[in-house]
């Protein structure tokens, strides 16, 4: 069975920083791309980041670039999403995605991301 586990979430004051991380079981990691994406109260559901299957590119949504770092380390099955100036547009829920073509794809729970002062 495929697990999909986000943690690192939590409430940080505009400037701040998290990091979030991912942790897959049940498939084989490093035949998967990864994304990150995020769901703000009564909005859809955004792509943040997604990176490659061997992490050598990714890509960013224009409103986290030069802010957000996506990464991942194959041997422990798990990517993270850093994330630095964080701002109050930054709250959603964050989800993490394996993606491995058609409808070969999980999702995770998702975690709760607040920023405010």
């Amino acid at each position: 069975q495929v697990q999909l586990v986000e943690s690192g979430g939590g409430l940080v004051q505009p400037g701040g920083s998290l990091r979030l991380s991912c942790a897959a079981s049940g498939l084989t990691f490093s035949r998967y791309a990864m994304n990150w994406h995020r769901q703000a109260p009564g909005q859809g559901r955004e792509l943040v980041a997604a990176i490659t299957r061997a992490g050598d590119s990714s890509i960013y949504a224009d409103s986290v670039k030069g802010r957000f770092t996506i990464s991942r380390d194959n041997a422990e099955n798990t990517i993270y999403l850093q994330m630095n100036n964080l701002k109050p547009e930054d709250t959603a829920v964050y989800f993490c995605q394996a993606v491995g073509g058609g409808q070969d794809n999980y999702w995770g729970q998702g975690t709760q991301v607040t920023v405010s002062s």
